[in-house]
């Protein structure tokens, strides 16, 4: 027995090397480049303080965005994230990253530390480039030698670990940034053959960029933010890079001449980039970044209002006067909830919210947690409209993609005047337990924009319409979907046996403010 006690904690305690405290970093100045000295002329020629913005809502567009950017990186690249998945976006994003820093450019990895989960050593490699600084998020600094015991290490510290830093920021030259609901993996890019998920992103340039930049420090150098090296027995050697870099450039070969068509479909930035036609393009107008502070993680029990994003969009939220659309691919609104949409419904304002059916979610538990108030918003008078499974269908737009979608969306339209994109889902897990970061936009032409994209993506042909309807004597839920140009009513809930099940099992042991 003694014998198994020492082998559990020599694994428990793997990955725990002792390295001296980090040091601080901040963003650059905007003026600090080229790139940032061309966005400062810009925004001479509109309102002081105004921000250039530009909707990125097609994957092929976002995915440019970024690679692009990168590219333009003369001084600083900043990137933030919650997911990172290996694929061929990532590797490609990869290799334009290893470029700039090569060039010169100072890269700050920023990563939640659940996307380090056993790749500990491979993320590390990069650190070897002189150039690249990489920190994880809310570590787990016991157990990372395994599967079996992290998964004990997390379950041990539940109360800190079910805590994460759910951003998406990538931010160039404290001048220009993009936030939104996309994660980095070839589903959040239309390049995943089975899966993807529906996005929007927005394009940010000038004050914004610099309000964002702020954001990124605050975490990067907070107490929960370590470098990677910290969890390595050994450094990661020069040799180790080269070897990556090789890795990494035949895999690249490969799927150029094994994929052709989706590759050239990703790589065509290359042959024709659009970032600076987009600079010129740019809508200019009040804008302003909000995010959660990152202490937020470390609070006991429920957070301080102080700490939230949600307490700097309330305002907004409650200034709202004759229409509200809502995106949330993950949608739990709560007795709260509900009470706001009762309060602004009376007041009469016209909601509609677009989430996630329960057979296109992919985390059928969240719909667990939803499902119990459509009956209470239906009847205030809320429209209810869930995406559907959209198999082997093409269209032009975010909502829809070239396989079965997921919405991964998150965006806000008040009275067609502002809108907000960013990471947060209307769920107590984004507003409670996350954090968050996104930007509001004061301007007619870009919530009109995204109105209506969200109104495509509540057509019946797209999008269920929940409705809730009396039959002998009893309300009951239907569902309203067009297929053939015909329009269908459905009395059973569209969804398999076993996502019924996660969400009602979600349900009966009180799941919500954890989703």
């Amino acid at each position: 027995m003694r014998t198994y006690l020492t082998l559990l904690l020599l694994l428990l305690l793997a990955g725990c090397a002792s390295h001296p405290t980090p040091t601080e970093s901040y963003s650059v100045a905007p003026d600090a480049s080229p790139l940032g000295r061309r966005i400062q002329q810009l925004a001479t020629e509109h309102a002081y303080g105004h921000s250039g913005f530009r909707l990125l809502p097609e994957s092929t567009e976002a995915f440019a965005a970024r690679t692009e950017m990168i590219r333009a990186a003369q001084v600083s690249l900043d990137i933030q994230y919650y997911i990172v998945h290996d694929g061929l976006t990532t590797r490609a994003l990869i290799d334009e990253v290893l470029q700039a820093a090569d060039r010169g450019v100072r890269v700050r990895l920023l990563l939640d530390d659940t996307t380090s989960h056993g790749e500990d050593y491979r993320i590390g490699t990069l650190a070897a480039h002189p150039n690249i600084q990489i920190r994880v998020f809310n570590p787990l600094h016991l157990g990372r030698s395994n599967a079996i015991t992290r998964s004990m290490g997390r379950l041990l510290h539940l109360s800190l670990q079910h805590r994460r830093m759910h951003n998406k920021l990538m931010l160039v030259d404290g001048s220009l940034a993009v936030v939104g609901g996309r994660n980095l993996g070839d589903e959040y890019f239309e390049a995943d053959q089975a899966m993807n998920f529906t996005d929007i992103d927005l394009l940010g340039a000038g004050p914004v960029a610099e309000q964002l930049g702020k954001s990124f420090d605050r975490y990067w150098n907070n107490q929960l933010s370590v470098p990677i090296q910290h969890f390595l027995w050994w450094q990661p050697k020069p040799r180790q890079l080269d070897k990556a870099r090789q890795q990494l450039s035949d895999y690249l070969q490969q799927a150029k001449q094994e994929n052709s068509e989706q590759y050239q479909r990703l790589m065509q930035y290359k042959q024709r980039p659009q970032l600076q036609q987009w600079l010129d393009e740019l809508i200019w107008a009040p804008g302003r970044a909000m995010w959660d502070a990152p202490e937020k993680l470390l609070a006991e029990g429920v957070p301080a209002a102080s700490l939230l994003l949600t307490t700097q969009l309330a305002p907004t939220m409650q200034a709202v006067s004759s229409e509200l659309t809502l995106v949330s691919a993950y949608f739990v609104p709560t007795d709260s909830g509900v009470d706001y949409l009762a309060d602004r419904t009376g007041a009469g304002v016209t909601v509609r919210i677009l989430t996630n059916s329960l057979e296109a979610t992919d985390v059928p538990a969240v719909h667990g947690g939803y499902a119990p108030y459509r009956e209470a918003m239906l009847e205030l008078g809320v429209r209810l409209f869930e995406l559907r499974r959209q198999p082997e269908q093409e269209a032009s737009y975010s909502f829809l993609g070239e396989s079965e979608s997921s919405l991964h969306s998150k965006a806000a339209v008040f009275d067609q005047q502002k809108v907000f994109i960013g990471s947060l889902n209307l769920d107590p897990r984004s507003v409670l337990w996350n954090t968050e970061v996104g930007i509001l936009v004061e301007s007619h032409e870009l919530a009109r924009e995204v109105h209506r994209l969200t109104l495509e993506g509540m057509s019946p042909a797209l999008s269920y319409e929940v409705r809730l309807v009396e039959r002998d004597g009893r309300k009951q839920l239907t569902w309203i979907a067009e297929d053939g140009g015909r329009l269908r009513t459905i009395e059973k809930e569209p969804g398999g046996l076993w996502r019924r099940f996660n969400a009602w099992f979600a349900d009966v042991i009180g799941l919500e403010k954890m989703l």
